[in-house]
């Protein structure tokens, strides 16, 4: 299987999970965790539904993956995401030693992995990590901006309900 064809398969499956996400009105962020091109875990956006601010979709595909190879390090694991990780995100693939990040969507809000700045590869740290950006991004950007359309007309429509009540 070449690289490229792979990159689009973990992501699908991230994309996949996004939409679980947004399925429970998370913001539709997944991540799939991949080594030996095995899939060893997953995670989606859950900082809502769980009250807790750092349950983003790479923080829990990461647990899961230390749990399931029995070792806080994550040596030789690629971590594909559909949305560009912000800085906490960033630092956790530094600090589980992720060598491959793979995204989606940058994000020019807080984008960690070269929109707003690049701490995966900042050469300071005692890791960097291999970062491949913009695979299939119009497709993740296109579940993100969906989701918030769809929020933002949900709440014009509960204001003028409001207003009409």
């Amino acid at each position: 299987m070449s690289e490229q064809f792979s990159d689009e398969y973990w992501m699908e499956k991230a994309l996949n999970y996004a939409n679980e996400a947004a399925a429970i009105n998370e913001i539709p962020v997944g991540a799939v965790l991949v080594k030996d091109n095995q899939l060893i875990s997953y995670g989606y956006n859950r900082s809502i539904t769980d009250n807790d601010p750092s349950a983003h979709a790479e923080m829990m595909a990461i647990r899961e993956a230390g749990k399931v190879l029995n070792n806080y390090r994550l040596i030789d694991c690629t971590l594909y995401v559909t949305l560009e990780p912000c800085s906490m995100c960033a630092g956790l693939l530094v600090h589980s030693r992720i060598k491959r990040l793979v995204f989606g969507a940058k994000d020019a809000k807080t984008g960690s992995a070269g929109s707003i700045m690049n701490l995966l590869q900042e050469p300071r740290l005692n890791h960097q990590v291999e970062v491949t950006s913009d695979v299939m991004g119009e497709q993740c950007g296109a579940v993100i901006s969906q989701f918030f359309k769809r929020r933002r007309e949900e709440k014009k429509a509960a204001k003028l309900a409001a207003r009409n009540a």
